[in-house]
């Protein structure tokens, strides 16, 4: 076995590779940019290369680097992670003329599968059921037009180099196409080096299914099962499952046995995932198709990892040492349920902006249990204080649960969001929650559409039910009475002798609520709760018990009272003293400032394109500028119509989030 490799990535995976690697006594080498010199897979590492600057471009992608990094360590063999030079062949064959072992399938595996356009043509050949489209080089927009038109609409046009959702466009009609396909050649090539596209047929619908395989170097492959990745955001994951609850035994085995086909055609080892696209309405089994091979371990990898018990990092590496796989296909058992759901970086409330950051808190939830199936995981790579930079990928943790019944592992994870506590910049924890309390993702019925179909005018919080209300409501009461408390142990407040108010007026939304505090209970509108909890001013989460169900809520100031988060929302819970609620009708609220004439940058980023000029007048829809944030352009639109008065950003501007790019007469 190696007795050193160097984890050739950064973040999570880096530190789910370690973890793994000194389970087995292996001594690991991290390499590291200037953003990540204090990076928690620095400091799990035994030894640690720095690389150079930020960017990508100047340090993790540099393969000349990283592979003298491991022969100045002695690391004898080269795990890449996911990402950066995970699926690049060149690569693996300088790993190979280093004298070092790749910990990954064989270079012509890669190049196979890593073309997205040779990649269908190999997959058809091998008898795998592939979506229609045209698999061949585009030569201009007027040839996507003509490819588009004949195909059918909608189509999907995607960069033949792509993947994490990165240089994808959906085009339900001609005018799509000729807005978008330049733009999808211009992602490619700034995310992955390569500008060439291809139109396929969208799949009305869909859900989006990948088989997990993993082969050694003496011809053994299997395939362990499925996960169930539908719910995704601009095509990028959010939410994996294992298994799926779309998929019968009898669609398993067929999807496993061709993916294993496909390996099998190419000469694979080593862990991979075939994904499949997947026809909800069709009932035969028969309605999934081939769409790409990831040559390396997925980000979701460890939802597999919980069902089957089989640490894929581990069979990774005994694989490039040579080793035969422990297990055949019918040792294979899926055993429970298993949910992932990535913690991004980002705003649910503007529209899913990207955040950068310091974090100023992260407390993750703790971990349950131990092995594999352990109830409560957390994988991730940053560290309080941490900053999340504009030059990598925003996931902050991926928080995975396990569970004997799939509404098991949903309930955990609504307890473990709970209990996440992230703050200097802006998080989807409450999408998540919210995620996992919607009644059609419990049900089962999914698709690729779900967000964009559930959420058509954005998320603007979990909506919460009357008891929950209720509930929230007694809790503010209880602290409300707490903080009267020491205020009158303070010296020159309420007064030694003075009993702290228990009466109170709190409004959360539009509905008032009478809340009474004594020594043995707490009331909300006359309604006695069974509330069990311990609270002192100052602390940041409450963990609560109603009538024996428990809720925890993390709870800040706010204007006039409290913020409660939980369960997918913040609430801000204002309260009064009962005595004087009457007066708080008369007070006045501060209006927020008219940004109606003006286009605000959503997000950090670089313009990159102004479509319009001073004193040109535009319609509804209309282009207006666009942004690049994380290699992802995005479009900027005009809401109404109206005369460009000034054009206050250039292209070529770095911006923050809210400044001016343009106003309006």
């Amino acid at each position: 076995m190696f007795k050193k490799i160097l984890i050739a990535n950064r973040g999570e995976i880096a530190c789910r590779v370690m973890r793994t690697a000194k389970k087995m006594g292996i001594a690991t080498v991290a390499v590291y940019s200037d953003a990540d010199a204090r990076a928690p897979h620095v400091e799990m590492a035994d030894e640690a290369v720095h690389l150079g600057p930020p960017p990508a471009a100047e340090s993790y992608l540099l393969a000349d680097k990283i592979i003298q990094a491991a022969k100045d360590t002695g690391a004898e063999a080269i795990h890449p992670g996911y990402g950066f030079l995970s699926e690049r062949e060149s690569f693996a064959n300088a790993c190979a003329e280093a004298g070092i072992v790749f910990i990954g399938p064989p270079p012509n595996a890669i190049a196979a599968m890593g073309d997205k356009i040779e990649s269908k043509k190999l997959a058809k050949e091998a008898g795998v059921n592939v979506v229609p489209g045209h698999v061949g080089e585009i030569d201009d927009t007027e040839h996507a037009v003509k490819i588009s038109n004949e195909i059918g609409y909608p189509v999907m046009m995607k960069a033949s180099a792509g993947g994490g959702g990165k240089g994808m466009r959906l085009a339900w009609s001609e005018k799509d196409v000729r807005e978008g396909f330049e733009a999808t050649k211009r992602e490619g090539l700034a995310s992955f080096g390569d500008d060439r596209v291809f139109i396929e047929k969208f799949i009305e619908q869909p859900r989006h299914i990948e088989i997990q395989v993993i082969g050694d170097q003496h011809g053994n492959i299997v395939y362990l099962g499925e996960r169930e990745c539908s719910i995704q955001r601009r095509h990028q994951k959010v939410v994996e499952e294992a298994p799926s609850p779309f998929v019968t035994p009898e669609m398993r085995k067929k999807m496993g046995e061709q993916a294993v086909a496909l390996a099998r055609a190419v000469g694979y080892f080593s862990a991979g995932t075939v994904e499949l696209i997947v026809s909800g309405a069709d009932k035969t089994g028969e309605g999934f198709y081939f769409l790409e091979m990831n040559t390396r371990l997925q980000v979701e990898h460890p939802v597999t990892e919980n069902i089957t018990g089989v640490d894929l990092v581990e069979q990774m590496i005994r694989v490039a040492n040579g080793e035969k796989l422990p297990f055949t296909q019918d040792d294979i058992t899926l055993t429970g349920w298993s949910i992932e759901n990535r913690v991004y970086a980002e705003d649910p409330y503007r529209g899913f902006l990207p955040s950068i950051g310091r974090l100023v808190r992260y407390n993750p939830p703790q971990e349950e249990g131990e092995g594999l199936k352990r109830p409560v995981r957390v994988d991730d790579g940053v560290a309080e204080g941490g900053e999340v930079s504009m030059f990598y990928d925003p996931m902050i943790a991926k928080l995975v649960t396990y569970g004997e019944t799939r509404e098991e592992a949903m309930d955990l994870q609504i307890a473990a969001l709970d209990r996440f506590e992230i703050e200097g910049l802006g998080h989807n924890i409450d999408f998540l929650s919210a995620l996992m309390q919607h009644e059609r993702f419990r049900s089962g019925e999914i698709t690729t559409n779900f967000i964009a179909e559930e959420y058509p005018d954005g998320f603007q919080g979990a909506p919460a039910d009357e008891t929950l209300t209720k509930r929230l409501a007694a809790i503010a009461g209880f602290a409300a009475t707490a903080h009267a408390d020491r205020a009158r142990r303070v010296s020159g407040q309420l007064g030694d002798r003075l009993r702290p108010p228990g009466e109170w007026m709190i409004r959360i939304g539009d509905t008032d609520h009478d809340v009474t505090v004594d020594i043995e209970d707490v009331s909300v509108d006359g309604e006695a709760m069974q509330l069990a909890l311990a609270y002192a001013p100052g602390d940041r989460m409450v963990e609560a018990e109603f009538g024996g169900e428990p809720l925890s809520v993390m709870i800040g100031n706010a204007r006039y009272g409290l913020k409660l988060t939980t369960r997918g929302a913040s609430h801000s819970a204002q309260i009064f003293p009962k005595h004087y609620a009457h007066l708080v009708q008369h007070m006045i609220e501060k209006e927020p400032p008219d940004l109606s004439k003006m286009l605000i940058c959503p997000m950090p980023g670089l313009i990159t394109a102004v479509h319009v000029k001073e004193g040109e007048k535009v319609e509804a829809g209309q282009p207006l500028a666009t942004v690049e944030a994380m290699k992802m352009e995005n479009i900027l639109r005009a809401e109404k119509e109206g005369i460009v008065s000034t054009i206050a950003a250039e292209e070529g501007a770095s911006l923050a989030a809210d400044d001016v790019i343009m106003e309006f007469e």
